[in-house]
């Protein structure tokens, strides 16, 4: 009976932890306010710095068209790449690391940063494949 109680707690615990965790991101986004519908992204977009926040292996196997790839977990790195009086779009998988980055961004002075909602999951616009040699 003592192995099922330590289990619900540790599922109780396991589901508070990610309960709390995505309201904190639905709070961050709403402050940050940067979240764009796909249609409202794509037709903006091209006006801006557009970059994809996943690896590069995912990167390769398919972006949005004309992304650059600059993951996340190198964007501390690779911040001067960017210009910061150019307006910037993220997009990932999903939508916490850009709800990240963008935060990383308004900290470093970036004015005008959106991200897609919903990530490149939900994508239904142009994309294109990297090729290999």
């Amino acid at each position: 009976m003592s192995f099922v109680y330590t289990l619900l707690i540790v599922i109780l615990i396991f589901v508070a932890y990610y309960g709390l965790a995505w309201l904190y991101y639905r709070w961050r986004a709403k402050q940050l306010g940067g979240e764009l519908d796909a249609a409202t992204f794509e037709h903006n977009m091209r006006k801006g710095q557009l970059i994809d926040l996943r690896e590069k292996k995912y990167f390769d196997s398919g972006h949005i068209l004309g992304a650059r790839n600059l993951p996340y977990t190198q964007l501390k790195m690779l911040l001067s790449q960017l210009r910061p009086d150019l307006p910037v779009y993220l997009y990932e998988e999903g939508d916490n690391l850009s709800i990240r980055a963008a935060a990383r961004l308004k900290k470093k002075g970036f004015q005008d940063v959106k991200w897609l909602k919903h990530g490149f999951n939900e994508w239904k616009g142009k994309t294109k494949k990297t090729t290999k040699l």
